[in-house]
Order: C-alpha cells, then structure tokens, then sequence
C-alpha cells in the first residue's frame, strides 16, 4: 500500500496562487469525486484546506503523484508546469511525517497553534462523508490525532504560541494609543472571526459591530460579546464608521473593493483604518494596501508578528518531533503488516483446500471401515506431503542460486528451534 501527499503552504506559494486552491468544506465531496476519478482505480483521498494550506492525502496500490499534481492544476487554472515549483510531494514515512507534523501545530505560520488540528478533523469528516476515506487514512489520520495530543499534554509547544487573532489585537495596538476608543467592524461569522472577536472584546473597544451575509448567525455571535450586527449589503455606505476592520469569509471574490476604501477614507476625513484579511482566496483588494491612510495586513504579513521565544520553542520542538517520529514509525509498522494480509489470506485458503481434500479422504476411507489408526496416519501423512512439496521441488531445483536461497528460507521457516 502507498501513501502520498501533495501540497502548497505559507512557506511554498504565495498568499494569491494558494487562493486559487481553496476549497470551502462543502465542496470538498464533489472535488473528493473529481479527483479520485481522475486517478487509476480510485484511490482512499482527503483535502486539507486553510488559509495557509492545501493538501491533498492519498493511499493506494501504488502512488500517483503526477496525476494528483494534474488535477489540482486544473481545479486551479494554472499548468502543472507552473504549479510544480510551488508544490511539496510525500510518499509514504514523509508523508505521514508530515500529516503528524501539521496535526501537531509544527509546520504551521503559528508554531504549536492548535486551530490546525480542528480543520484536519473537519477535512477527514468531509473525507469519511464523502466515502473517499478507507482503512489506510483513517488510520494515518486517527494516530496524527493522537500524536497531536500527546505533543499538547506532554511538551510546552502550545505555551510558545501567538494566534493570528492576538497578533492583530497586538498590530492594532501599535496604531491606536487606546483600543477603548477604537470602533471595530468583523467582516464573517466564522471560527477566525470568533477567535479575533474574542481577542479584542478583552480590549473593551468602544464598539464591535459583526457583518455578516445571513443577520442570523451575525446575531448569535453578536450576542455572545454585546456587539452590533449589519447586513454585509451595507458595508460599502458603512464602512467609514470603522477604524478597525478584520474580514475572513469564505467568498471566492473580494468583498472590501478599493473604490469603498477611498470612499471610506474621504469620509473620515483621512483618520487611518486599521484592516486585517484573514481570508484566502482574498477578502480586500490587495490594492488597498497602496492607500496612505490604511493599515493593511494579510495572513502572510502576519507571520512576522507571530514569532516568539525561539530558545523556548526549540526545547519544546526537540520534543515533539521526537513523538511524531515514534508515531511514524508505529503508523509504517501498521501498513507494513497490512501489505502482508494478502500473502497470509492466500496462505489460510490454501492451507484449508488441502485441508478439505485430505478431510474427504479420510471420511470415505472411514465409510468403508478402514482402521482409524490407519486413516489418521494417512491424513497426517498427505497434509505433510502437500504442506512440503513446494519445498523439496525448490531444493531440488536446477539453478544453484535459487536452491541455495531456498535452502536459507526453508531453514528459517521450518528448522528454527522452538523458544
């Protein structure tokens, strides 16, 4: 059985190219279907998809890396030729390496972060729902959990780590001399928004206001922290009351255009907005970050933010690599045995023919009352011969070669002593 990856990240692709390739959780069953039917034989298949990933893990008879690297060009519009250079592709210890190593927090933007871990068990979810998940993956993905946990119980990773919602809390504060005074528009309703809403309720702003396509889910969150709520229609006449913007949705186009922002600005009188894009593909037209009076940052200029304590976090990384590589290692055991379940299938079945063929004998033998005794030795005798046969035929074979290897493996199996 072979296992593949293939994908891009923060640290291969940049923030435009990644957002060609993401895929909203919803979708993810009939791209599962696309992908796995462009490949030979249909193989076991799961997308990861954040904002700072995308990668797609695969098991089957044999690896099929060029046609996975063929399809995801196509689901984003680009040649393979090009994407090529963006990509990572992992066969097998490496590749359940690197799923154990993502689940951990250890190869994402936020070292140790453990919102990663949640979007790996949403795309399994997605996998398993959309029947693409098989005994293979299920497998790999249920240890990297467990890795992921032991690594939070057992080392101080997660203590080391600055999410991206208090990263730009921190940014925010560097601009505004008092985040009391600061009106806030949140842009989604989503697991980022929420975390980020969390982050600057603390701050005790002047006010949180949520913008959300559907008021209903708008409303729920905006209960949980006493912040208003708006339709996302009313954003572009609204906008100007804002001096911090965050947005993370899940829209393929962007929403916050730069006419709105200048428009906005003309209005404030150029008083500078704060605005933070947590969404891939886009959010903010990236041509905003070219206005004087805007403060515009995305998940890629965040990273710098992020980075904390580097004598601290080694100690805690040394640790936890060391767990993936025991996970690793249990997890290649675990298929090694699994490659040999149809040698041993095909064994029991043969053992059992010969066992039926010498069984019938011995029966009708039996029906016409020969001697027991002399039944059972010949039973013994038969299963011997056919157990042996193959064997004698190898030992007794022309190729010296060939007998002396078979005369090896015959020791082995056949002549050990009992322990």
């Amino acid at each position: 059985m072979a296992v593949w990856a293939l994908g891009i990240n923060h640290t291969t692709a940049p923030l435009d190219l990644r957002g060609r390739f993401a895929f909203a959780l919803d979708m993810i069953e009939p791209h599962l279907q696309g992908l796995r039917g462009s490949m030979p034989q249909a193989p076991e298949a799961a997308i990861v998809s954040t904002c700072n990933r995308t990668e797609i893990y695969c098991a089957g008879n044999e690896s099929h890396l060029e046609h996975t690297l063929a399809w995801l060009a196509q689901s984003g519009g680009v040649s393979v030729q090009s994407l090529r250079s963006y990509t990572y592709s992992l066969t097998d210890d490496q590749a359940a390496r690197h799923a154990f190593r993502v689940a951990s927090g250890l190869d994402s933007m936020v070292l140790g972060e453990p919102q990663i871990l949640g979007q790996l068990k949403d795309a399994v979810r997605a996998a398993d729902a959309a029947g693409a998940l098989g005994s293979t993956l299920s497998q790999l993905f249920q240890r990297s959990f467990a890795v992921a946990k032991e690594v939070r119980s057992s080392t101080e990773i997660g203590a080391h780590s600055i999410s991206m919602a208090a990263a730009a809390v921190r940014l925010a504060g560097q601009l505004f001399e008092d985040l009391a005074q600061v009106k806030v528009l949140f842009v989604g309703a989503g697991e980022m928004i929420d975390l980020c809403a969390t982050h600057f309720a603390a701050k005790n702003p002047k006010t949180m206001t949520i913008a959300n396509r559907t008021l209903e889910r708008g409303e729920k969150l905006a209960g949980r922290f006493g912040a208003d709520v708006m339709h996302l229609a009313d954003l572009p006449e609204r906008l100007h009351e804002f001096d911090a913007v965050i947005s993370c949705t899940a829209s393929t186009l962007p929403i916050i255009g730069l006419g709105a922002v200048e428009r906005a600005l003309k209005k404030r009188k150029r008083r500078p907005m704060f605005m933070v894009d947590l969404a891939v593909p886009r959010d903010i037209e990236p041509e905003v970050k070219r206005l004087g009076d805007v403060y515009l940052y995305t998940v890629d200029d965040l990273a710098g933010a992020v980075q904390t304590a580097q004598a601290s976090r080694q100690a805690a990384v040394a640790q936890a690599e060391a767990i993936v590589d025991a996970g690793v290692q249990s997890f290649m055991h675990w298929v090694d045995q699994r490659n040999s379940v149809p040698l041993i299938q095909q064994l029991n079945a043969q053992a059992d023919a010969w066992r039926a063929i010498e069984l019938a004998r011995a029966r009708k033998a039996l029906a016409k009352g020969e001697d027991l005794d002399v039944v059972l030795e010949a039973l013994s005798k038969g299963l011997t011969q056919k157990m042996l046969h193959g064997a004698f035929a190898e030992l007794h074979g022309a190729d010296p070669n060939s007998r002396q290897r078979a005369s090896h493996a015959i020791e082995h199996f056949f002549l050990r002593k009992e322990r």
